[in-house]
């Protein structure tokens, strides 16, 4: 610790104070300086990180089952937005969605190539850049009360993104452990099988709550805590049998939807305990950051910045008209997507019962993951302000 009076404070203080410290900075960020405060706990996070100040070390902590529980909540309220008959209705939508993702991925496989970048560490960095932040996307939208064609497109391209990049991700995970083991059933289970059985969990449990809500006839502000409960439960079982909280959750979300049960806008974002969820994860996932990691490959991380946010416009202006939108509006969609770095640390947290330490092996990954925590919200709320779609400002 840099701190040795820092020391003295126990671990069941630590979280609280870093939480209150962090929701301060958040404040600051929002009121004084019109920032999302997301911003403001992933500076906070990072400042209070145990090769930092010191006060947080979050590896092997509890606080990772609440990591997965925040994104969880999130990824189910994203799933319960998604609208998939709006893709059949819509197909140049679902074209420009697959050429972005994976055009990011061709992309900063070369741009990783380029920096010297061994294969392995190369196609780890191309599949978590294929994704987009669901939770700044849903929280900024959110903030701002938006509502429109760029903030819906934001939305469901942020989940396609999220799902193509754990189906990438498990399938390079699955090839790392098949070269390193030298058996195919251990590979098997760290990727198909992983990802069916997550997904078969959570479109299980989308069956079973709207069920058990209409046996027990509850709605409103009871049908929110049973969902949030229900996610809590899914996300605590996933991670204990090391599956993937992320697509069970967002399968839950999905089901429900087609069990045409829906939130009512009051119910967005859970109130007061997603506000607080969303504070413990941005402290969690910017406490996991030193900086030497954010120090080492500050070239390589600014080159995937530019290229994949390059990458994400150009797709989306070019199928603009084709899928019903203007192409600055196309434009402003694909700024949308900048942000990255939560969902993609929580994929690299649920991957060390594997032994792939990715954090480690990419060079350029901590500067990136904290210049897309502070920077892609701000792109966010910009693109969503710009395009019309939000009803106020953030910072008042």
């Amino acid at each position: 610790m840099m701190l040795d009076d820092l020391g003295s404070l126990n671990d069941g203080m630590a979280w609280p104070v870093a939480l209150l410290l962090a929701w301060l900075a958040g404040e600051v960020a929002n009121r004084w300086l019109a920032l999302p405060r997301i911003c403001g706990y992933g500076l906070a996070g990072f400042a209070l990180g145990a090769d930092q100040i010191g006060l947080l070390d979050p590896v092997g902590s509890p606080m990772a089952l609440l990591a997965d529980f925040a994104i969880a909540l999130i990824l189910f309220e994203l799933g319960l937005r998604i609208n998939l008959r709006w893709l059949v209705n819509n197909r140049w939508l679902a074209v420009s969605s697959l050429v972005e993702a994976f055009g990011t991925f061709v992309a900063i496989m070369l741009v990783a190539s380029a920096f010297g970048l061994a294969t392995l560490p190369a196609l780890l960095l191309a599949a978590l850049a294929m994704s987009s932040s669901p939770v700044a996307a849903l929280r900024v939208a959110n903030e701002l009360q938006c509502a429109g064609q760029v903030t819906e497109r934001m939305l469901h391209l942020s989940a396609f993104n999220c799902l193509f990049s754990v189906l990438v991700f498990k399938a390079v995970a699955g090839w790392w452990v098949l070269t390193s083991v030298g058996s195919i059933l251990p590979a098997l289970w760290s990727s198909l099988v992983v990802v069916v059985v997550s997904a078969g969990i959570g479109a299980m449990f989308g069956v079973a709550v709207p069920m058990l809500l209409r046996w027990l006839r509850h709605g409103g502000n009871d049908a929110t805590v049973i969902f949030a409960l229900a996610t809590l439960l899914l996300a605590a079982l996933t991670h204990s049998l090391q599956f993937s909280p992320l697509l069970a959750a967002l399968a839950f979300g999905v089901v429900v939807r087609y069990r045409r049960i829906v939130f009512s806008a009051t119910d967005h974002g859970f109130g007061v305990l997603g506000s607080l969820t969303t504070l413990l994860l941005f402290v969690f996932v910017s406490a996991t950051l030193s900086w030497q990691q954010v120090g080492a490959g500050l070239g390589l991380a600014l080159a995937v910045v530019v290229v994949r946010m390059a990458v994400k416009v150009a797709a989306t202006t070019a199928f603009a008209r084709l899928s019903g939108i203007s192409w600055r509006k196309g434009a402003l969609t694909g700024l949308a997507l900048t942000p990255l770095s939560v969902f993609a640390i929580l994929l690299l947290e649920q991957s060390r019962h594997l032994g792939l330490d990715a954090i480690g092996q990419i060079a350029g990954l901590g500067a990136l993951v904290l210049l897309l925590e502070v920077i892609g919200p701000v792109v966010t709320q910009r693109a969503l302000i710009w395009s019309g779609e939000a009803n106020r400002g953030e910072g008042g």
